[in-house]
C-alpha cells in the first residue's frame, strides 16, 4: 500500500538504526565477507571484478565502479525501483513496524489510493480495447508510423468520441463517480451548466491515450492526443493524489524494463516522439508531461544518469523550451554530471526525423549535441555584439546571474573560465569584478587609522578544515552533543567554503542526535550538499576513536573561527587605513585584537 502524507523523521531515524544493511543486500545480493565489509560484484552495472562494498558500521553501500552509494532505503529505491514512501513501507514490514503519519495528515487518502489504482488499470485496459475496435483510431497511429508491438508496449488506447463513455461503465454509483473525479477521469460541470443526469461528463473525448505509468508500472494519469485537427492537441490528466506532473517523466517506467545498465536519457517534449525513438531503438527517451523540465525532473533524472540530451523541435518554441531547460538545470551542474542541448532541423521532431533518417543517424546527433556551457555561450553571444567593449560587457552582464545558479565545484570553475574568454578577461578578475557588484563597497568614514597584530595564517591542512570536520562529524555524529555554545558560535562569522553545510549539520545533529553515519545521509537526501557527504564517508579517512575525533572536531571548529576573526581584523584595518571606522566597528576590532591575542597567548 502507497503511503500518503509525512512520514516522520524520527521514523525514519528509527528505520535506519535498526535495519541490517547487510541482510537486506544479502537477500538480492550474494555478498563475501572482506575484513568489516563485505563485497560483491555490483548489481547497477556489468562487472567481473567485485567493486561493490556494503559497511555494516557505517550502514552504508558503495560501489567504486559505478559510483552508486547510500543507505539501505537508497538501496531498495534503486535496486527494487520504488519511490521513497514504497522503501520506508518496504523495509517497516520486514522489521514488523507500521509507518506513521504526522499529525493532521488525513489517513482516508492513503487507504483510497489502491482502489484509485484498480480504478486506473481497468480504464486503461478498457481504452486499449477501445483502440481495437475503433478503425479509424488504428488507422491514425498506423499513419503515425507505430507498429502493434510498440502499441501493445504502451499500452495506448482510444478515449471515445462520447460525452459520458467511461463515466456510464465506470460511474454507476456516487462512491464510483467520486473516485473517477479524483482520478482526473470525469469533470463536474459548474452549476450553471447542470442538467438533469447531466453532472458530470468524460474529461478524454476522441484521443488517442498514452498511460502515464509510476516506477513501478501503475497506471497514474493519462495523456490524450487528439486525432483531428482541434485545440488542445494534447490533454493532460489533472494533478491529482496519484500524480504530479512536474515530478514524472513518460516512458521512464518502459526506459528503465529496457535497459538495466541505464548510462544516458533524451528528454524530448512529446509522448509520440518518445514512443517512435523507443521503436527506432532508442529506448532511453522519455518526455516531460506538458511542462517545463523543473528541478524535481532533474533531480529524479540525476539519481539514474549522469548524462542527459534535451531534444527540442527546431522552431522559436522549441528554442524557447531548451532555453527554459537550460536555467532550470543551472543548479545542477557539477563535475561528473554532462548536460546537452540537441536542436533538430526546421519542420522536424524527434518522431519525425527519427522515421525519416533511421537510429544510427539521430543518435549521432544526440552524441555530438551541445554541451550546456557552449549553448549558454552561444545564446549570450546572439544577443550581444562582441566586437566591442559594450557588447562584452553586456555578455558579462547577462551571464552574471544565470552563473551565480551554478554550484561551487570543478564545472563552476571551468564555466567562469569559458565566460571570460568570451568577455576577454582573466576569470578571476571576472569573479572579483561580479562579487563588487554583488556587494558594493560602503562608503569610507573619518576615524584614526589602527594597527592590527600581524598573525600567522592557520594551516587548513590536508583537504581542509571544514572537509575534515564534516568527515568526523559524519563519522561519530554524537560528537555534536559535546560542542559549546561558543564552539558553534565561532562557527557563524566563517566563510570557507562548505562552512554553511557543516554548520547546518552541526544544528541538526545538535537538535536531533543521530547514532550511525547512515542515518545522516539519509536525512539529508534531496537537500543543497546531500551529494557531497557519501563522498565523504567513502573517503575512508585514519581516524582514532570517537574520543579523539571529538578533539579534532572542537580543535576544527576553533581554527575556523580564528581565521574568519582574523580575516575580519584585517578588513577593518584595511578600512581604518582608507577612511576609518564606525563607533560600533571600533569597538569590535579591539574586541577581535583581545580575542586573537589571548588564543595566541594560550597556545603559545
Amino acid at each position: 500500500m502507497r503511503t500518503v502524507g509525512r512520514i516522520p523523521k524520527n521514523f525514519i531515524d528509527e528505520l535506519i538504526a535498526r535495519a541490517d544493511i547487510v541482510e537486506v543486500i544479502g537477500a538480492r545480493v550474494q555478498l563475501k565477507k572482506a575484513g568489516r565489509e563485505y563485497k560483491a560484484c555490483c548489481p547497477f552495472h556489468n562487472e567481473k571484478t567485485p567493486s561493490f562494498w556494503v559497511s555494516p558500521d557505517k550502514q552504508f553501500y558503495h560501489c567504486f565502479g559505478c559510483g552508486k552509494h547510500g543507505t539501505v532505503l537508497g538501496f531498495l529505491m534503486d535496486h527494487d525501483h520504488l519511490a521513497f514512501p514504497e522503501a520506508v513501507e518496504e523495509l517497516a514490514a520486514r522489521l514488523g513496524l507500521e509507518v506513521p503519519q504526522e499529525a493532521g495528515v488525513d489517513t482516508s487518502a492513503r487507504r483510497a489510493d489502491e482502489p484509485l489504482y484498480e480504478l486506473m488499470r481497468r480504464v486503461a485496459a478498457y481504452y486499449a480495447t477501445s483502440l481495437a475496435g475503433d478503425a479509424r483510431a488504428r488507422a491514425y497511429l498506423t499513419q503515425r508510423g507505430l507498429s502493434r508491438e510498440t502499441i501493445e508496449r504502451f499500452s495506448l488506447g482510444y478515449a471515445a468520441n462520447s460525452w459520458n463513455d467511461v463515466l456510464r461503465r465506470f460511474g454507476a454509483q456516487d462512491a464510483d463517480r467520486k473516485r473517477l473525479t479524483e482520478a482526473g477521469l470525469i469533470v463536474e460541470r459548474e452549476r450553471g451548466q447542470i442538467r438533469e443526469g447531466e453532472r458530470h461528463y468524460d474529461r478524454f473525448r476522441d484521443r488517442i491515450m498514452f498511460p502515464i505509468r509510476d516506477n513501478r508500472g501503475r497506471v497514474i494519469a493519462f495523456g490524450g492526443r487528439i486525432i483531428d485537427a482541434g485545440e488542445p492537441k494534447y490533454l493532460n490528466s489533472p494533478e491529482t493524489v496519484l500524480f504530479h506532473k512536474s515530478r514524472e517523466l513518460y516512458g521512464l517506467y518502459e526506459t528503465r524494463r529496457a535497459r538495466s545498465n541505464l548510462k544516458r536519457l533524451a528528454i524530448v517534449e512529446g509522448y509520440m516522439d518518445a514512443v517512435r525513438l523507443h521503436q527506432a531503438g532508442i529506448d532511453y527517451a522519455v518526455a516531460t508531461l506538458g511542462t517545463a523540465t523543473t528541478p524535481e525532473h532533474l533531480r529524479r533524472i540525476f539519481r539514474l544518469v549522469a548524462d542527459v540530451v534535451f531534444a527540442f523541435d527546431g522552431d522559436r518554441a522549441g528554442r524557447a523550451a531548451a532555453w527554459r531547460a537550460l536555467q532550470q538545470a543551472l543548479t545542477e551542474t557539477r563535475e561528473g554530471r554532462e548536460i546537452r542541448f540537441l536542436f533538430l532541423p526546421e519542420g522536424h521532431d524527434p518522431d519525425t526525423l527519427v522515421a525519416e533518417e533511421g537510429r544510427e543517424a539521430f543518435e549521432a546527433r544526440l552524441a555530438s549535441a551541445l554541451p550546456l556551457s557552449e549553448y549558454l555561450v552561444r545564446e549570450l553571444s546572439q544577443q550581444s555584439d562582441l566586437t566591442h567593449a559594450d557588447g562584452r560587457a553586456r555578455f558579462a552582464e547577462s551571464a552574471r546571474p544565470l552563473f551565480a545558479k551554478v554550484p561551487a565545484g570543478v564545472y563552476r570553475e571551468l564555466l567562469l573560465e569559458r565566460l571570460a574568454q568570451v568577455v576577454g578577461l582573466s576569470a578571476a578578475r571576472l569573479e572579483e569584478l561580479w562579487a563588487a557588484v554583488r556587494t558594493p563597497a560602503a562608503p569610507a568614514t573619518a576615524a584614526p587609522a589602527l594597527r592590527a597584530p600581524v598573525r600567522t595564517r592557520i594551516s587548513a591542512g590536508r583537504g581542509g578544515l571544514v572537509r575534515q570536520a564534516i568527515a568526523r562529524l559524519l563519522r561519530y555524529p554524537a560528537i555534536a552533543a559535546q560542542v559549546t555554545p561558543a564552539e558553534r558560535t565561532g562557527l557563524d562569522a566563517s566563510e570557507e567554503p562548505g562552512v554553511a553545510l557543516l554548520r547546518e549539520l552541526l544544528d541538526d545533529l545538535r537538535e536531533r542526535p543521530a547514532q550511525i553515519p547512515a542515518q545522516v545521509i539519509q536525512r539529508w537526501a534531496g537537500r543543497e550538499g546531500a551529494e557531497s557527504l557519501p563522498k565523504l564517508l567513502e573517503r575512508e579517512e585514519v581516524m582514532t576513536d570517537g574520543t579523539a575525533a571529538a578533539g579534532e572536531f572542537r580543535a576544527a571548529l576553533v581554527k575556523l573561527s580564528d581565521q574568519a576573526a582574523g580575516k575580519r581584523l584585517e578588513a577593518l584595518e584595511a578600512k581604518s587605513r582608507s577612511g576609518g571606522l564606525e563607533p560600533n566597528e571600533l569597538v569590535e576590532f579591539q574586541q577581535l585584537i583581545v580575542k586573537l591575542s589571548s588564543r595566541d597567548a594560550r597556545s603559545g
